[in-house]
């Protein structure tokens, strides 16, 4: 996906985040965050926005540590979300193309990590608010979810800091199958499906495009299903094999800000 397609995303995925905060109240419990209440998602979010438009704004080189959770609440925190977002959206948008700053993940450039990162961190949290008002979410494009996926598997679980080990050497596969853009998503007319093949042992796991050889435990689903399923915001659509390689998944996959 092209940067300008993520902050289109990232734009359109900020602002419904505030929609659904704004109607299901800042007191409203967030079912896909136990423990927490819309208000803590909008503080937690605004912030993370903050924090990584810093990093372009002022060509941070280094890690900087972020602003930290703002006293606000009710009308003034949900203003103070949407500044933020705008700031982000707008500071991406006019930073030139081959700014040197510190980011975490493999990527073209700083710049296209911090507008993929942005993008998909704003949008699991939407899903996140609109869990807030019951029902099902807003749908997600099958593109940006098997981009989504990717940069799970391929960038933040191939890092040090991931929890999914294996004492004896596993396989999973994961695959997204039978949408109707997946074709587009994944670069063919011919194609129905994309799949990665994440080898599991007492390293952090190693995850590949593609299917290469027999797997323990295979989850499998539409992108957008699965997205969301590895994000640990809904049930796996489907688990063949192994099925205690999806609870391990489940267990040790959270993705923590400290």
């Amino acid at each position: 996906m092209k940067i300008t397609e993520f902050l289109e995303t990232l734009d359109h995925e900020g602002r419904l985040l505030a929609s659904a905060a704004a109607e299901a109240g800042v007191e409203a419990a967030v079912p896909t965050c136990p423990g927490w209440q819309v208000r803590d998602l909008l503080r937690h979010t605004g912030m993370v926005h903050r924090w990584a438009a810093a990093f372009v704004a002022d060509g941070h080189t280094s890690y900087q540590r972020d602003g930290g959770l703002p006293d606000l609440d009710g009308g003034e925190l949900l203003a103070w979300f949407r500044e933020g977002h705008r700031r982000l959206v707008d500071t991406l948008a006019a930073a030139p193309s081959d700014i040197q700053c510190w980011s975490f993940l493999p990527a073209p450039s700083p710049l296209a990590f911090w507008a993929r990162r942005q993008a998909h961190e704003t949008t699991v949290h939407r899903v996140d608010a609109e869990s807030a008002l019951g029902g099902e979410p807003t749908a997600i494009a099958t593109a940006f979810a098997v981009d989504g996926i990717d940069e799970l598997l391929r960038g933040f679980h191939a890092r040090p800091k991931s929890g999914v080990r294996s004492e004896a050497p596993r396989v999973l596969r994961v695959r997204a199958i039978g949408t109707a853009d997946l074709a587009e998503a994944t670069g063919g007319a011919d194609a129905v499906e994309a799949v990665w093949t994440v080898r599991l042992s007492a390293e952090p796991p190693a995850g590949e495009p593609g299917e290469d050889g027999d797997a323990d435990c295979e989850l499998a689903g539409p992108a957008d299903q699965l997205y969301l399923a590895l994000w640990n915001r809904r049930p796996f659509p489907s688990v063949a094999g192994d099925a205690g390689l999806a609870d391990l998944w489940r267990e040790k996959s959270a993705v923590t800000w400290n």
